[in-house]
């Protein structure tokens, strides 16, 4: 079978399932596991994280899609040459990945026998399903049944070892935590990534597991006084967070706010573990634990959180708390 992956998330799914060799394109963005680099590109991007600001990323997405254009261009023509018989893709977001409107009609144009599968999770439990979905379709179904296996004894380990603490007073409190999804505008968290934190032995905040992120405001977090701040805006690693930091400003209330006071705002490579929905989420979860609960579960790595330099979170003194 000859399978083309339009989201990085299935890329990760194919190849957990063993099916690497199976895969013969893939989009611009897919970057695990590493041994998936060479593939053919089948997708470009019309933005640059690289070159341009949170804020102007977003206004660019919102000007493309309320244009009712894309931010991603598909080469159809190596498509067809490629000719897959499976096109795994997506309807969720059009900011992930190229629309499903458009794969799906490349696909009716130029390789007419490919069957277009579209994953549509919203939840931890979607994701799992998901990848016993690319199973059937690939003929591995006992390969994806003992994956979900070993991802969700993961989770329960989680979810024991913050219980056995909270038994034993080993943890007086679960901190509230708020999961900064886009730096400017703010977006607070959703789908799964409550799910993550909750597992992690936290509260989240702003943000209902199963639905979409929405733009939420300065004042709204402060408000909320989250006890730990995790910046995961995404699409972003955590060198890219470090980097758009410098040029980022805070409104000034926020110094007060418990998790900046106590030097517990955390970046996170949210590209690897929150934004994909794929076998990491579990990983995502794993470092959470480690964030909330050192006393359980050890300080996490520099190469898995890095603590924000105090240095790097700035203020503007006049700002509009509201904005």
């Amino acid at each position: 079978m000859k399978i083309v992956s339009l989201l990085p998330s299935a890329t990760e799914i194919v190849c957990a399932l063993g099916l690497e060799e199976n895969l013969i394109g893939i989009t611009h963005e897919c970057d695990f596991p590493a041994d998936v680099a060479g593939k053919p590109h089948l997708t470009a991007s019309r933005i640059s994280h690289e070159t341009m600001s949170s804020r102007e990323i977003d206004h660019a997405v919102r000007s493309q899609l309320d244009g009712h254009g894309s931010i991603y261009d598909l080469n159809e023509e190596l498509l067809r040459d490629l000719n897959p018989d499976l096109i795994i893709t997506q309807e969720l977001c059009d900011v992930c990945a190229v629309s499903y409107k458009t794969v799906e009609k490349a696909a009716r144009m130029y390789v007419a026998d490919a069957q277009v599968v579209s994953l549509e999770p919203n939840t931890i439990a979607d994701i799992f399903d998901n990848i016993k979905l690319v199973g059937k379709l690939t003929n591995t179904t006992e390969k994806a049944e003992e994956v979900v296996k070993n991802l969700q004894n993961r989770l329960d380990k989680i979810r024991e070892d913050v219980r056995t603490a909270c038994g034993r007073g080993r943890v007086k409190k679960l901190p509230k935590t708020f999961m900064l999804e886009w730096l400017e505008p703010p977006f607070s968290p959703g789908h799964w990534v409550p799910e993550q934190v909750e597992i992690a032995g936290g509260i989240s905040l702003l943000g209902e597991a199963g639905k979409k992120s929405v733009t939420t405001t300065y004042e709204a977090i402060y408000e909320s006084k989250p006890d730990v701040i995790v910046m995961i805006p995404c699409g972003y690693y955590t060198a890219d967070i470090l980097r758009q930091l410098e040029n980022t400003f805070f409104p000034a209330n926020w110094r007060e706010i418990p998790a900046i006071a106590n030097g517990e705002v955390w970046a996170l490579d949210a590209t690897s573990y929150f934004s994909r929905p794929a076998p990491r989420v579990v990983r995502g979860a794993e470092i959470l634990a480690k964030i909330f609960h050192p006393q359980i579960f050890g300080e996490p790595s520099e190469n898995e959180a890095v603590r924000v330099p105090r240095d790097l979170i700035k203020f503007e003194e006049k700002a509009e708390t509201g904005a």
